[in-house]
């Protein structure tokens, strides 16, 4: 008897038969990291507005020593609406959406910019804040695009 061979067609199962993304790889892993880091800044920044708001003798100097001189409520309020906003955005980027990663980058870049001139106010707690912001600014712009990806 001859072998005719399987009775299906080959089918092409190469990755680009299915498309030419690349596979997600282990930056995944810090791209779900900066999400997590930005509902915790989030959470960080609204107690620091409440903070501000109900106990301004808090804090190191006085309104007058801060770079942006601004009353404590006027900041109060600055860090609870930017913290409430992180927030959002965190749960955004963990499902993957394009436009809340965009809107992350840009808040985390605006939590970096009103940490820098709150500084003086609460120095090593500014800094701490800074530094988390430019850690999720990498995350996402540089390895952004894998969660979204991999979400799908």
């Amino acid at each position: 008897m001859t072998d005719l061979g399987p009775s299906r067609p080959q089918v092409d199962t190469t990755r680009p038969a299915y498309g030419d993304d690349p596979d997600p790889t282990a930056w995944t892993g810090w791209v779900v990291f900066a999400a997590f880091m930005m509902i915790m800044v989030g959470s960080f920044q609204a107690i620091e507005g409440l903070v501000a708001l109900f106990d301004d003798g808090w804090y190191h100097v006085t309104q007058n020593g801060l770079l942006v001189q601004a009353d404590y409520t006027a900041w109060g309020w600055t860090h609870l609406l930017l913290g409430a906003l992180l927030i959002v955005a965190g749960v955004g980027v963990l499902a993957g959406n394009t436009l809340a990663r965009l809107v992350a980058i840009a808040l985390a870049g605006l939590s970096a910019l009103v940490n820098l001139a709150f500084i003086e106010a609460y120095p090593i707690w500014a800094v701490i804040i800074i530094t988390i912001d430019v850690l999720v600014i990498y995350a996402l712009v540089v390895h952004g695009r894998e969660l979204r990806s991999s979400s799908m």
